[in-house]
């Protein structure tokens, strides 16, 4: 990889700005800034009506995200973020009164909100605790009852960047007829995700993070037989299989994932993604998910050296993500000195969580680490 070219996508950069908050929002890569340009020239004196001829970008996309997560493209429909995305699966199951759900206690809201809101159905929530950081097999496993229906769980974790063995917990969520929901916001585009192997019945996924586009935009993806358990509450003119037989209503829906789309998209969202993902595999997929696991290896390997330890142990690299999170005293103090020097992570819970993309190098890790030894 040469990371000199790949650095040339970030304008930002010229200006002496040091980013390091891709878990929170990455910036927008020059291509992808091309591309809006191009689709709003279009748009403003171009085809105008551009529709149809957008249809192409809407498959192509579907069809580089397939390729990402191992997925086939009619599996895939977009949303326009992840907790809409994971309310399609709250809401179009049939709860009984003492259904459960399991999940993690230290969950981004996203992933709480949907289901907490299905205790009006008399749908019990189980929340399970970390050990030191960890999300343990055994703790998932000894959490579930006869009445457990689904698990839902974060690839990666926001706060201190745990990455979850999800194809040993989707293995286990199988053999007990277990819905295995994933949000995926923290993970595509930092780590591999393979939607076959982690036996993954739904997965939403906002893009805006370590994918590089545009809010508003989000996709899900979701086997065929959750396709089908979904009784599905919302829906437009494009949801059905017949959408430009405009006045015959047929209620008859898409036999894809298409009928999770209920009308108008966000167009530049998906354009911005297109681009992005394109970059991605001009430099290598694989690529770039080990620079971003050797970024992380590398802040904890030099931050130890200060006495300054992760919020949690990895076991290995697998555990690893593109975030990384440390306690440290007078951690607010301690950012304000880092925006003072134009260098930005994020406090989370009293953590200074840091999060570089593929394309920050080690010069920049550096002057962070300079910063905190004083």
């Amino acid at each position: 990889m040469n990371i000199n070219l790949v650095r040339e996508q970030f304008p930002y950069l010229k200006t002496g700005k040091i980013y390091f908050n891709h878990a929170a929002v990455s910036p927008i890569p020059k291509c992808s800034v091309e591309i809006l340009k191009e689709y709003f020239a279009v748009r403003s004196k171009g085809e105008i009506e551009n529709y149809f001829s957008f249809q192409k970008t809407i498959i192509e996309t579907k069809e580089l995200i397939g390729k990402w997560i191992n997925s086939d493209k009619n599996r895939i429909a977009f949303v326009d973020n992840t907790s809409n995305g994971l309310n399609i699966l709250a809401q179009g199951l049939d709860w009984n009164v003492g259904d459960r759900i399991l999940l993690y206690n230290v969950e981004f809201p996203s992933n709480v909100y949907p289901f907490m809101n299905l205790k009006k159905y008399g749908v019990e929530l189980d929340f399970i605790s970390p050990t030191n950081g960890r999300i343990e097999f055994g703790d998932i496993e000894k959490n579930i009852q006869p009445q457990t229906k689904l698990l839902t769980l974060s690839h990666v974790q926001f706060l201190n960047g745990f990455r979850a063995d999800l194809k040993t917990i989707g293995e286990l969520c199988r053999s007990k007829g277990i819905i295995f929901c994933v949000d995926g916001i923290q993970s595509v585009g930092a780590v591999p995700v393979d939607v076959e192997e982690m036996k993954i019945d739904l997965m939403s996924c906002g893009v805006y993070k370590w994918l590089m586009s545009v809010e508003g935009t989000a996709f899900i993806f979701l086997t065929e037989e959750m396709q089908e358990r979904i009784n599905q509450k919302y829906v437009g003119w494009t949801s059905v299989k017949n959408a430009w037989d405009i006045l015959n209503y047929d209620l008859t829906l898409a036999d894809t994932a298409r009928r999770f789309e209920n009308g108008a998209m966000n167009f530049p969202g998906i354009a911005s993604l297109n681009s992005a993902i394109k970059m991605f595999e001009s430099f290598g997929l694989n690529e770039v998910h080990k620079k971003i696991i050797s970024n992380s290896e590398y802040l904890i390997d030099e931050l130890g050296k200060l006495g300054i330890s992760p919020s949690f142990a990895a076991k290995s690299k697998e555990e690893l993500s593109g975030i990384v999170s440390f306690k440290i005293e007078e951690v607010n103090k301690l950012n304000d000195d880092l925006l003072a020097n134009d260098i930005h992570c994020a406090v989370r819970e009293g953590f200074l969580r840091i999060s570089p993309h593929f394309y920050n190098d080690i010069n920049e890790f550096n002057k962070l680490i300079d910063l905190v030894k004083k």
